[in-house]
Protein backbone atom coordinates (compact mmCIF):
# COMPACT_ATOMS: atom_id res chain seq x y z
CA UNK A 1 0.00 0.00 0.00
CA UNK A 2 2.89 2.36 0.75
CA UNK A 3 4.32 1.74 -2.70
CA UNK A 4 0.95 2.44 -4.28
CA UNK A 5 0.46 5.73 -2.43
CA UNK A 6 4.05 6.97 -2.65
CA UNK A 7 5.38 6.46 -6.18
CA UNK A 8 8.79 7.88 -6.92
CA UNK A 9 8.47 7.88 -10.72
CA UNK A 10 5.89 8.13 -13.49
CA UNK A 11 5.56 6.32 -16.81
CA UNK A 12 3.29 6.97 -19.77
CA UNK A 13 1.82 3.78 -21.21
CA UNK A 14 -0.26 3.68 -24.37
CA UNK A 15 -3.06 1.12 -24.58
CA UNK A 16 -3.94 0.55 -28.22
CA UNK A 17 -7.25 -1.13 -29.00
CA UNK A 18 -10.58 -0.75 -30.75
CA UNK A 19 -12.69 -0.49 -27.59
CA UNK A 20 -10.77 2.28 -25.83
CA UNK A 21 -13.90 4.42 -25.52
CA UNK A 22 -15.16 1.62 -23.25
CA UNK A 23 -12.40 1.59 -20.66
CA UNK A 24 -14.01 -1.29 -18.78
CA UNK A 25 -13.24 -3.54 -21.77
CA UNK A 26 -9.60 -3.35 -20.67
CA UNK A 27 -10.17 -3.09 -16.93
CA UNK A 28 -8.03 -6.16 -16.15
CA UNK A 29 -5.10 -4.69 -18.09
CA UNK A 30 -5.38 -1.35 -16.32
CA UNK A 31 -5.52 -3.07 -12.93
CA UNK A 32 -2.47 -5.17 -13.83
CA UNK A 33 -0.61 -1.98 -14.74
CA UNK A 34 -1.52 -0.42 -11.39
CA UNK A 35 -0.23 -3.54 -9.59
CA UNK A 36 2.99 -3.50 -11.61
CA UNK A 37 3.43 0.22 -11.07
CA UNK A 38 3.14 -0.20 -7.31
CA UNK A 39 5.72 -2.98 -7.39
CA UNK A 40 8.11 -0.61 -9.18
CA UNK A 41 7.18 2.41 -7.00
CA UNK A 42 5.90 4.00 -10.16
CA UNK A 43 2.69 5.79 -11.12
CA UNK A 44 1.34 4.55 -14.44
CA UNK A 45 -0.47 7.07 -16.59
CA UNK A 46 -2.53 5.43 -19.33
CA UNK A 47 -3.00 7.06 -22.72
CA UNK A 48 -5.93 5.54 -24.58
CA UNK A 49 -5.37 5.29 -28.34
CA UNK A 50 -8.14 4.03 -30.60
CA UNK A 51 -6.52 1.76 -33.18
CA UNK A 52 -8.80 3.02 -35.95
CA UNK A 53 -7.38 6.53 -35.57
CA UNK A 54 -3.78 5.44 -36.22
CA UNK A 55 -2.50 6.25 -39.70
CA UNK A 56 0.99 6.22 -41.19
CA UNK A 57 1.04 10.01 -41.23
CA UNK A 58 -0.03 10.54 -37.59
CA UNK A 59 1.49 7.54 -35.79
CA UNK A 60 4.61 9.36 -34.58
CA UNK A 61 2.49 12.17 -33.15
CA UNK A 62 0.06 9.81 -31.42
CA UNK A 63 2.87 7.80 -29.82
CA UNK A 64 5.05 10.74 -28.87
CA UNK A 65 6.02 10.69 -25.20
CA UNK A 66 5.04 7.09 -24.54
CA UNK A 67 7.43 5.08 -22.39
CA UNK A 68 5.73 1.79 -23.26
CA UNK A 69 2.98 0.41 -25.49
CA UNK A 70 0.41 -2.35 -25.09
CA UNK A 71 -1.57 -3.68 -28.01
CA UNK A 72 -4.67 -5.12 -26.40
CA UNK A 73 -6.48 -8.37 -27.18
CA UNK A 74 -9.59 -8.51 -29.33
CA UNK A 75 -11.27 -10.21 -32.27
CA UNK A 76 -11.99 -9.23 -35.85
CA UNK A 77 -10.26 -7.11 -38.46
CA UNK A 78 -11.48 -3.67 -37.33
CA UNK A 79 -8.55 -1.52 -36.26
CA UNK A 80 -5.92 -4.05 -37.36
CA UNK A 81 -4.04 -1.59 -39.55
CA UNK A 82 -3.57 0.77 -36.61
CA UNK A 83 -2.42 -2.02 -34.32
CA UNK A 84 0.14 -3.13 -36.89
CA UNK A 85 1.42 0.45 -37.17
CA UNK A 86 1.72 0.55 -33.37
CA UNK A 87 3.82 -2.63 -33.31
CA UNK A 88 5.98 -1.24 -36.11
CA UNK A 89 6.56 2.03 -34.24
CA UNK A 90 7.50 0.23 -31.02
CA UNK A 91 9.85 -2.13 -32.83
CA UNK A 92 11.60 0.55 -34.86
CA UNK A 93 11.88 3.07 -32.02
CA UNK A 94 12.95 0.69 -29.24
CA UNK A 95 9.82 1.46 -27.18
CA UNK A 96 8.91 -1.35 -24.73
CA UNK A 97 6.05 -3.35 -26.23
CA UNK A 98 3.66 -5.87 -24.71
CA UNK A 99 1.34 -7.63 -27.14
CA UNK A 100 -1.45 -9.62 -25.50
CA UNK A 101 -3.18 -12.40 -27.49
CA UNK A 102 -4.13 -10.53 -30.69
CA UNK A 103 -1.41 -8.05 -29.72
CA UNK A 104 1.14 -10.85 -30.09
CA UNK A 105 -0.34 -11.87 -33.44
CA UNK A 106 -0.20 -8.26 -34.64
CA UNK A 107 3.52 -8.12 -33.81
CA UNK A 108 4.09 -11.32 -35.79
CA UNK A 109 2.20 -9.99 -38.82
CA UNK A 110 4.04 -6.66 -38.71
CA UNK A 111 7.43 -8.38 -38.49
CA UNK A 112 6.56 -10.72 -41.36
CA UNK A 113 5.52 -7.84 -43.61
CA UNK A 114 8.25 -5.35 -42.83
CA UNK A 115 11.25 -7.48 -41.84
CA UNK A 116 10.69 -10.77 -43.67
CA UNK A 117 9.23 -8.79 -46.61
CA UNK A 118 6.22 -11.10 -46.90
CA UNK A 119 3.97 -8.26 -48.02
CA UNK A 120 0.78 -10.34 -47.98
CA UNK A 121 1.43 -11.81 -44.54
CA UNK A 122 -1.66 -11.89 -42.36
CA UNK A 123 -3.79 -13.94 -40.03
CA UNK A 124 -6.10 -16.37 -41.80
CA UNK A 125 -8.78 -15.08 -39.42
CA UNK A 126 -8.58 -11.68 -41.13
CA UNK A 127 -7.70 -12.81 -44.64
CA UNK A 128 -8.31 -16.45 -45.47
CA UNK A 129 -6.78 -15.94 -48.93
CA UNK A 130 -3.41 -14.66 -47.69
CA UNK A 131 -0.40 -16.33 -49.29
CA UNK A 132 1.44 -16.14 -45.97
CA UNK A 133 -0.80 -17.10 -43.03
CA UNK A 134 1.80 -16.45 -40.32
CA UNK A 135 -1.09 -16.67 -37.88
CA UNK A 136 -3.36 -19.59 -38.65
CA UNK A 137 -6.22 -21.66 -37.29
CA UNK A 138 -5.11 -24.35 -34.89
CA UNK A 139 -5.03 -27.73 -36.63
CA UNK A 140 -7.65 -29.29 -34.37
CA UNK A 141 -10.02 -26.42 -35.17
CA UNK A 142 -9.95 -26.73 -38.95
CA UNK A 143 -12.59 -29.42 -39.25
CA UNK A 144 -15.19 -27.72 -37.07
CA UNK A 145 -15.22 -24.10 -38.20
CA UNK A 146 -18.66 -24.52 -39.80
CA UNK A 147 -20.02 -25.18 -36.33
CA UNK A 148 -18.42 -22.12 -34.79
CA UNK A 149 -15.38 -23.99 -33.57
CA UNK A 150 -14.21 -24.04 -30.01
CA UNK A 151 -11.73 -21.72 -28.41
CA UNK A 152 -8.63 -22.72 -26.57
CA UNK A 153 -9.81 -21.82 -23.10
CA UNK A 154 -8.38 -22.18 -19.61
CA UNK A 155 -4.93 -22.60 -18.13
CA UNK A 156 -2.19 -24.29 -20.14
CA UNK A 157 1.41 -25.12 -19.39
CA UNK A 158 4.15 -23.17 -21.12
CA UNK A 159 7.87 -23.95 -21.11
CA UNK A 160 10.26 -21.02 -21.30
CA UNK A 161 13.04 -22.33 -23.53
CA UNK A 162 15.67 -19.63 -23.15
CA UNK A 163 17.11 -18.65 -19.78
CA UNK A 164 18.53 -15.49 -21.34
CA UNK A 165 15.12 -14.36 -22.50
CA UNK A 166 13.21 -11.39 -21.14
CA UNK A 167 10.34 -13.59 -20.01
CA UNK A 168 12.63 -15.89 -18.06
CA UNK A 169 14.06 -12.86 -16.27
CA UNK A 170 10.48 -11.80 -15.51
CA UNK A 171 9.20 -15.15 -14.24
CA UNK A 172 12.52 -16.55 -12.96
CA UNK A 173 11.32 -20.07 -13.75
CA UNK A 174 11.04 -22.35 -16.75
CA UNK A 175 7.50 -23.70 -16.33
CA UNK A 176 4.49 -21.41 -16.16
CA UNK A 177 0.72 -21.78 -16.42
CA UNK A 178 -1.36 -19.06 -18.07
CA UNK A 179 -4.95 -18.57 -19.19
CA UNK A 180 -5.92 -18.64 -22.84
CA UNK A 181 -8.89 -17.51 -24.92
CA UNK A 182 -8.25 -17.84 -28.65
CA UNK A 183 -8.41 -20.10 -31.71
CA UNK A 184 -5.56 -18.86 -33.89
CA UNK A 185 -1.84 -19.46 -33.34
CA UNK A 186 1.63 -18.69 -34.65
CA UNK A 187 2.15 -20.77 -37.81
CA UNK A 188 4.92 -23.28 -37.15
CA UNK A 189 5.85 -23.35 -40.85
CA UNK A 190 7.42 -19.89 -40.50
CA UNK A 191 9.30 -20.42 -37.25
CA UNK A 192 12.80 -20.69 -38.73
CA UNK A 193 12.35 -17.60 -40.89
CA UNK A 194 11.39 -15.55 -37.85
CA UNK A 195 14.27 -16.88 -35.76
CA UNK A 196 16.82 -16.06 -38.45
CA UNK A 197 15.43 -12.53 -38.80
CA UNK A 198 15.47 -11.79 -35.07
CA UNK A 199 12.01 -12.53 -33.64
CA UNK A 200 12.27 -15.69 -31.56
CA UNK A 201 9.85 -18.01 -29.76
CA UNK A 202 10.79 -18.13 -26.08
CA UNK A 203 7.73 -19.89 -24.68
CA UNK A 204 6.36 -23.19 -26.05
CA UNK A 205 3.49 -25.47 -25.06
CA UNK A 206 5.25 -28.77 -24.24
CA UNK A 207 2.38 -30.98 -25.46
CA UNK A 208 1.54 -29.30 -28.76
CA UNK A 209 4.75 -27.36 -29.50
CA UNK A 210 2.60 -24.28 -30.08
CA UNK A 211 4.41 -20.95 -29.76
CA UNK A 212 3.05 -19.08 -26.74
CA UNK A 213 5.63 -16.27 -26.37
CA UNK A 214 7.70 -14.34 -28.88
CA UNK A 215 10.26 -11.63 -28.30
CA UNK A 216 12.94 -9.62 -30.07
CA UNK A 217 16.21 -10.13 -28.14
CA UNK A 218 17.93 -7.06 -29.60
CA UNK A 219 15.06 -4.77 -28.60
CA UNK A 220 14.95 -3.09 -25.19
CA UNK A 221 11.79 -5.03 -24.29
CA UNK A 222 9.54 -6.43 -27.01
CA UNK A 223 7.34 -9.33 -25.92
CA UNK A 224 4.18 -10.90 -27.29
CA UNK A 225 2.20 -13.47 -25.33
CA UNK A 226 -0.61 -15.60 -26.73
CA UNK A 227 -2.22 -15.87 -23.29
CA UNK A 228 -3.81 -13.31 -20.97
CA UNK A 229 -1.44 -12.44 -18.09
CA UNK A 230 -3.77 -9.67 -16.90
CA UNK A 231 -6.23 -12.28 -15.61
CA UNK A 232 -3.80 -13.48 -12.94
CA UNK A 233 -2.51 -10.18 -11.61
CA UNK A 234 -3.51 -9.08 -8.10
CA UNK A 235 -2.43 -6.39 -5.66
CA UNK A 236 -0.56 -8.95 -3.56
CA UNK A 237 0.83 -10.83 -6.57
CA UNK A 238 1.43 -8.47 -9.49
CA UNK A 239 1.94 -10.40 -12.69
CA UNK A 240 5.68 -10.73 -13.48
CA UNK A 241 5.24 -9.88 -17.17
CA UNK A 242 3.57 -6.57 -16.32
CA UNK A 243 6.10 -5.88 -13.57
CA UNK A 244 9.01 -6.38 -15.95
CA UNK A 245 7.28 -4.41 -18.71
CA UNK A 246 6.87 -1.40 -16.40
CA UNK A 247 10.39 -1.82 -15.00
CA UNK A 248 11.79 -1.56 -18.53
CA UNK A 249 9.48 1.33 -19.43
CA UNK A 250 10.88 3.53 -16.67
CA UNK A 251 13.21 6.12 -18.11
CA UNK A 252 16.47 6.19 -16.20
CA UNK A 253 17.53 9.62 -15.04
CA UNK A 254 20.79 10.83 -16.53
Amino acid sequence: MTRLKNPTQTVEIGIIGKYVELHDAYKSIVEALIHAGAENRCKVNVKWIHSETIKTENAAELFLGLNGMIVAPGFGHRGMRGKILAAKYARENNVPYLGICLGMQVAVIEFARNVLKLEDADSSEMNHKTAHPVIDLMEEQKGITDFGGTMRLGAYECKIIDENSKVYKAYNKLTIFERHRHRYEFNENYREQFIKAGMVPTGINPETDLVEIIEIPKHKWFVGVQFHPEYRSTVLNPHPVFVDFIKNSIVEEK
